[in-house]
């Protein structure tokens, strides 16, 4: 539906809603709701030019469509009051009750938070979000539905806003609509993030699938009529429905695990939701009979639930015209659950009704809550809400039958912590289905994983495993243990990491205003002493890259103060023309080169090398000549923490090379794609290793790792290239 854009569109669009909601709201509560928030939010407006009281009257429609309850609606009607004109918390409460007024000043907390502020503070925000969500998850919900209309809205911001709000979205709020359950909220804010954020990708996967509608409509109408006879024909009473896949969810799998169109397996989706449980594997016989199924492309979902509670079986068949789908069969509770995710607890009471049950389902969030509450880098944070709430999860079994799910990519140490910590402490080996594993070994699903453990006093967790572990729980339990059971050894190894950091940003002071220094910095951290900084530093609750640009500048404030206290500080000027558009912690003016072993693009993660004479080199994170543990390379001073900077303009050179099938044309088709493309050629080379084959070398102009995707992707379809690998030049 359109957008409403007027205030009148937007409010009878909200009471359209609420008249066509299946439950009964209190009507005076809203409308007393929505009378307040008219008159607070008179004669603003939106950066788009429209009247403000549109978004939160859209937010409620919103939540209104999710099925929540009378004091979330007036919630949202009222969400940005306090924050934005002159209405008081206090008279929220007076005339609207504790309930509602409790929901906005979680959301206005919410709505303080900023993603681009200094890490630290990035950090207690990201626990402000948590702990909101544990108190009341309602708060989540409509902060959810926020971003969601503010997303729909987006054309009014600027274009480094729009991707800014976009990144943010994927990154924190598609995956907390999907650990919470939400299919539908989640699906459109990656839809309208990724349309923001590699448009050409998504315009070049919604030309494709629009090619081809009709002849999918008819064939997803074709299966679901077979099918349909065939359940009839059983006795068994069913919704049919089909699907494509969601242009983010093709993305992944096209542009992230380079597969084709015609790789993705299941780009089509038919679901059938029946009456009881025991129709949903009757309905799973019948579809096996019907079509043949694709080994290890079954999923029960009932048996084992995923953690955002969803159920439902999963099996992908191919018909008979050789074309694979998917078949999801669910109950209509399952249903339910699988569109609306928690908030099926407010829109159908979904045996729900008691609030211990609530809590069982909200168990995940506060041990999540639990797992943060000693981390103190914000990039950490971030990368825990990324890698724990959301992606696919794998399941593994412990040797007693026990279910444990993970994120993929999790390892048999964040499975031993997984079950207790003090297990993942005892932890000195792993058997995967009867066989020795290293511990850097990949879980994956189904597989049995028994942890061997030791019983011998003053056995620990390694610091390595810091780098192997994929889960917040995993990483922040060998931290506190570090922190508790090596304090002298944190501190030592703290006092050290600090001393190597002072000398190599140039800081350098006596012995009596070196300790008073790093004592206010320590307090400045909120530690109680030197030692306690120290140890922090040692087990990695503190990252001194982060930490490194204030303590210099407070160190350069110091001495030019001492030096000529009558002149202000001036402040070292970063010079663009000179940086390639990077930055490098701890230093300012610096000239960078881009090392041509990796030759890194905007958006790769990259690290600074400090070399004799010639700056900065700058290297892929994951390039050969960068060590994997800086701490114990030859000359890890000389390592330094480096990260793009917003805005980078220019190309950058990238080299591809291309695996092809020989054939007559092959070179000038890959050329004249790219010159289609706009892009620059800066050297192609080609060889044959054999008669039937040939091998194209290509170093390119791109502006980010995302435009280097998109050509890959587009040359992956020029005929007779069989893969495409990145390398240097």
């Amino acid at each position: 539906m359109e957008i409403p854009r007027t205030r009148e569109a937007a409010v009878s669009y909200l009471k359209t809603m609420i008249m066509q909601s299946e439950r009964s709201y209190d009507l005076d509560l809203i409308d007393r709701a929505m009378a307040t928030a008219i008159t607070a939010h008179e004669g603003q407006r939106r950066a788009s030019g429209e009247e403000y009281i549109c978004h939160p009257l859209s937010v409620a429609a919103i939540l209104v469509e999710m099925g929540m309850d009378s004091e979330t609606i007036a919630a949202a009607l009222l969400h940005d009051v306090v924050e934005d004109t002159g209405v008081e918390l206090a008279d929220i409460r007076k005339n609207f009750g504790d309930i509602v007024a409790n929901l906005v000043d979680g959301v206005t907390k919410i709505t303080k938070m900023s993603f681009s502020t200094k890490e630290e503070q990035q950090a207690e925000n990201v626990r402000k979000m948590l702990l909101a969500m544990s108190q009341d998850i309602r708060v989540m919900i409509i902060k959810l539905a926020d971003r969601l209309h503010n997303m729909r809205t987006s054309d009014g911001w600027s274009e480094q806003k729009r991707r800014d709000k976009a990144k943010e979205t994927m990154d924190i709020y598609a995956p907390l609509a999907h650990r919470l359950g939400i299919r539908a909220a989640k699906e459109e804010l990656e839809d309208l993030s990724l349309r923001i954020l590699d448009p050409v990708a998504y315009h070049e996967i919604e030309e494709a699938l629009l090619l081809r509608k009709d002849e999918r409509n008819a064939f997803l109408q074709d299966i679901q009529k077979r099918l349909g006879g065939h359940l009839k024909e059983y006795g068994i009473s069913c919704n049919l429905s089909g699907r494509i896949k969601s242009i983010p969810g093709i993305y992944r799998k096209m542009y992230m695990q380079g597969k084709t169109l015609e790789e993705i397996y299941d780009i089509y989706a038919v679901r059938v939701i029946v009456d009881n449980v025991n129709d949903c594997y009757n309905v799973l016989g019948i579809v096996h009979d019907m079509f043949r199924p694709l080994p290890n492309r079954f999923k029960d979902y009932i048996s084992t639930p995923k953690p955002n509670m969803y159920q439902s079986l999963h099996t992908t068949v191919i018909s008979k015209e050789k074309i694979p789908f998917e078949v999801q069969i669910r109950t209509w509770e399952m249903h339910y659950t699988a569109e609306y995710g928690i908030a099926a607890h407010w829109k159908y009471k979904l045996g729900l009704q008691k609030q211990d049950k609530l809590d069982e389902k909200l168990a995940w969030m506060r041990q999540f809550i639990e797992n943060q509450k000693d981390v103190d880098d914000a990039e950490d944070i971030v990368r825990s809400i990324k890698s724990d709430l959301s992606g696919e999860e794998v399941y593994v079994f412990t040797p007693k039958g026990d279910v444990i799910a993970l994120p993929a990519g999790a390892t048999v140490i964040d499975f031993a912590y997984a079950i207790h910590s003090a297990v993942g402490n005892r932890m000195v080996g792993a058997k995967v289905d009867g066989r020795i594993v290293p511990l850097d070994y990949k879980v994956k699903i189904g597989e049995i994983v028994e942890v061997l453990t030791t019983s011998a006093a003053g056995h620990g967790p390694s610091r390595d495993w810091l780098n192997i572990v994929k889960t917040s729980e995993a990483r922040n339990k060998i931290r506190s243990w570090f922190k508790k059971e090596r304090r002298e050894e944190n501190i030592e190894q703290g006092h050290a990491e600090l001393s190597r950091e002072l000398s190599r940003n140039l800081i350098r002071l006596s012995d009596d205003e070196m300790d008073a220094f790093l004592q206010a910095q320590a307090q400045k951290q909120h530690f109680a002493s030197l030692e306690d900084f120290e140890a922090a530093i040692g087990y990695g609750g503190v990252q001194l890259s982060h930490l490194m640009p204030r303590m210099r500048d407070d160190y350069l404030k110091m001495v030019h103060a001492d030096a000529e206290p009558a002149q202000p500080v001036r402040q070292p000027v970063r010079r663009r023309h000179n940086t390639g558009g990077v930055v490098i912690e701890g230093m300012d003016n610096c000239l960078v080169k881009f090392a041509r072993c990796c030759n890194a693009v905007p958006g790769d993660p990259i690290i600074g090398f400090i070399t004799r004479g010639y700056g900065v080199s700058i290297h892929k994170r994951d390039c050969p000549n960068v060590p994997e543990n800086i701490a114990t390379a030859a000359e890890p001073e000389r390592w330094v923490s480096a990260h793009w900077e917003t805005s980078v303009d220019g190309d950058f050179k990238a080299s591809l090379q291309i695996y092809a099938t020989n054939r007559q044309g092959l070179l000038a088709d890959i050329t004249t794609l790219l010159a289609q493309m706009h892009v620059m050629i800066h050297a192609i080379n080609a060889r044959e290793p054999h008669q039937d084959a040939v091998n194209v070398l290509l170093t390119l102009g791109v502006n980010s790792v995302e435009h280097l995707q998109t050509v890959t992707a587009r040359l992956m379809h020029v005929p007779g290239v069989d893969r495409i690998e990145r390398t240097a030049n």
